[in-house]
């Protein structure tokens, strides 16, 4: 007999995969197709773990980095991948975010339910050192793939890099080193002419 606590993990598990299909904006580095949320929660964790050291916490608890990380995205597989400097749905998606995660953190056994919720919360609100460093990987991963692959999704958005920077600015929050190494990146990616710089002054 299955035990019905191992039968609501195995579901669990079942709906997890479904993040495979959740295709995002960003270009993988090699092919150039769209990366699925599944690979993106992989990169981020590899990210973290080769990184930590530059983390502005000096006693970083990598294992809480590293579930807030792998499980983040999970609210996507209901709530959809919401693009960056999509404004419009960029306003309800915390509260599509919400409604996702109390259905698919509430498959699991309740207590792992609670954690896995307190998780989610903890990285949403960005306040423990974990939480602002995971985030700040979360932000560094697409730009680092963005000019990679010559600014293709920022270029067929239109995004300029002042609206590059004003995103992704709280990366600083859980890693100054990390913040200016993708400054740097991104005036590169400015200078390629793989991403717009700031609009002028209209003219007179």
């Amino acid at each position: 007999m299955t035990s019905p606590r191992l039968e609501q993990q195995i579901q669990f598990l079942l709906e997890a995969d479904k993040l495979k299909e959740i295709f995002r904006q960003t270009l993988l580095s090699q092919s150039g197709r769209r990366e699925n949320d599944a690979e993106h929660s992989w990169h981020l964790c590899l990210l973290a773990i080769v990184l930590a050291e530059q983390a502005n916490a000096p006693a970083l608890r990598l294992e809480r980095v590293l579930r807030m990380l792998i499980i983040h995205d999970l609210v996507e597989i209901d709530a959809g991948d919401t693009y960056a400097y999509d404004e419009a749905r960029m306003v309800d998606q915390h509260a599509r975010e919400m409604v996702a995660a109390d259905r698919i953190f509430g498959m699991l056994p309740a207590d792992q339910a609670r954690e896995f919720r307190a998780a989610w919360d903890e990285f949403e609100e960005r306040k423990t050192p974990e939480a602002k460093f995971a985030a700040a990987v979360d932000r560094f991963q697409p730009m680092l793939l963005n000019c990679v692959s010559g600014g293709i999704s920022w270029r067929e958005h239109q995004i300029t890099q002042d609206r590059v920077l004003k995103r992704n600015a709280h990366i600083a929050d859980g890693s100054v080193a990390l913040w200016e190494y993708a400054v740097k990146m991104v005036q590169q990616a400015v200078d390629a002419g793989h991403l717009a710089p700031p609009p002028g002054p209209p003219s007179a």
